[in-house]
């Protein structure tokens, strides 16, 4: 009998051993001309060695991580020769499809598998790891599926909508041992790590006073007029744990972030940014000190937050222990950023200016003997690699509770409208039930943490 050579396309890892298995069983040797990525050839990575990756959430910057593009550092996941993707999960059809497409138009197959519903992309156990890219009230309970089903998880930011979920996904992320990198690709950037190493070394004296510049907090409630739910948007999902109300395009497919049952405004998208570094630069970001070096002084956060009086206090202000303030307010350019200031000079970065006093700090060379952070050149790499080596990566979980709970005690001072007295240690307010209460929200059934 003659072999008959078989012009291999790009096909799938599953494709190729489901038809080898099938062949094998029957007795028939088929002949596969197996291209050098299969074998591991030229550099490539082998199937055995890839990170199978679903998505869930695929709209805007969802999609963005999956096939890169602005605000996405260097490609997005499908660029990276360590990844095979293979779900994409959205309860919105048209930015499910689209993604389904992007996917299936790289590897140049139909392979891509979609979902409406999350709980099912997180079942399968050939995923290892998954992107989060939904609406801020969905990334809590999407991320605890993952994080319960085996699964790694890289979660755009804000981490949270309130104090209490951001508590609670740390503590499964560290109890189910998984690598949890949060969104804020800022601590992959060169610029803001060497601020940070500036002040965390000394170079500015004494941190006085922190500033950060970004908008403020949401409103409490859309009331635009209902319309028709439209066939493409499963309405009653995307709500999710969210109060229920009938639809209006107001709130999606976009401007949901303007409105407190579904985020937490400026202050948690850009705050979740700035107020990081903020924290990161002081060495408050994580429970004990951040690789292996302990804070400067006690705590992990304020403790005490003063919102804007008309008065004595003008702007957002926060106290932390040793005296320094931090305040929500404008720095010298008009781009979201942090100014430290200090009794000998200041540091001010952004994504798009990095300005010191004395100027000579911009050149500064930071010695061997001093502090260095955590060095990573690229978020999603950075992940990929933590994946690989179960190290912790450059924005885990942890530290990002802690700054997204700067974010939500900011809101919370706002809507009470009183300062507050903050124990971060204990994540509690001293003396205070109703603040108390809104570290958390009731949610929705059948949703619950």
């Amino acid at each position: 009998m003659s072999l008959q050579i078989l012009r291999m396309k790009k096909i799938s890892r599953r494709q190729f051993l489901r038809r080898g298995t099938a062949a094998l069983s029957a007795g028939v040797a088929i002949p596969y001309i197996v291209p050098s990525s299969v074998l591991g050839k030229d550099g490539a990575v082998t199937p055995s060695e890839r990170i199978v990756m679903g998505a869930i959430g695929v709209g805007g910057q969802g999609t963005r991580h999956i096939g890169g593009g602005i605000w996405v550092q260097g490609g997005g996941f499908l660029s990276k020769p360590s990844v095979q993707f293979v779900a994409v999960c959205d309860v919105n059809a048209n930015n499910r499809d689209n993604a389904r497409d992007i996917v299936n138009k790289f590897y140049g197959n139909k392979d891509c598998a979609s979902y409406s519903d999350f709980r099912q992309l997180a079942a399968r156990k050939d995923i290892d790891a998954v992107l989060v890219g939904t609406p801020d009230h969905w990334h809590v309970l999407v991320s605890l599926a993952a994080v319960k089903t085996g699964k790694d998880v890289y979660c755009e930011k804000p981490l949270s909508l309130t104090i209490k979920e951001a508590r609670e996904l740390a503590d499964a992320v560290s109890r189910y041992g998984r690598v949890f990198q949060v969104g804020t690709q800022q601590r992959s950037d060169r610029n803001f790590r060497f601020a940070c190493e500036l002040v965390r070394n000394g170079f500015i004296g004494r941190v006085k006073s922190i500033t950060v510049n970004v908008g403020g907090p949401p409103v409490w409630s859309c009331y635009a007029p209902q319309e028709p739910e439209p066939p493409w948007l499963d309405w009653n999902m995307w709500l999710g744990p969210a109060p229920w109300r009938p639809y209006t395009s107001a709130i999606a497919p976009g401007g949901w972030m303007a409105y407190r049952d579904y985020s937490g405004g400026e202050m948690t998208n850009w705050g979740a940014h700035m107020f990081d570094v903020a924290q990161w630069g002081l060495g408050l970001d994580q429970a004990g000190g951040l690789d292996g070096i302990k804070p400067a002084f006690g705590g992990s956060g304020p403790v005490e937050i003063i919102p804007p009086d008309g008065k004595d206090f003008k702007v957002l202000t926060y106290r932390y222990a040793n005296g320094t303030i931090m305040t929500r307010d404008g720095i010298s350019r008009p781009f979201p950023g942090v100014r430290f200031t200090g009794t000998e000079g200041y540091v001010e970065v952004s994504r798009e200016h990095l300005e010191t006093m004395p100027d000579s700090l911009v050149r500064q060379e930071i010695r061997p003997d001093q502090i260095h952070l955590y060095v990573s050149i690229n978020h999603q790499d950075n992940f990929l690699e933590c994946v690989k080596s179960r190290r912790r990566p450059a924005s885990d979980a942890e530290a990002g509770c802690r700054s997204i709970t700067v974010c939500h005690l900011g809101n919370i001072a706002y809507w009470l409208g009183r300062p507050l007295k903050w124990e971060p240690q204990k994540e509690r307010f001293i003396g205070d039930p109703q603040a108390d209460k809104m570290t958390g929200r009731a949610m929705r059934w059948p949703w619950r943490l």
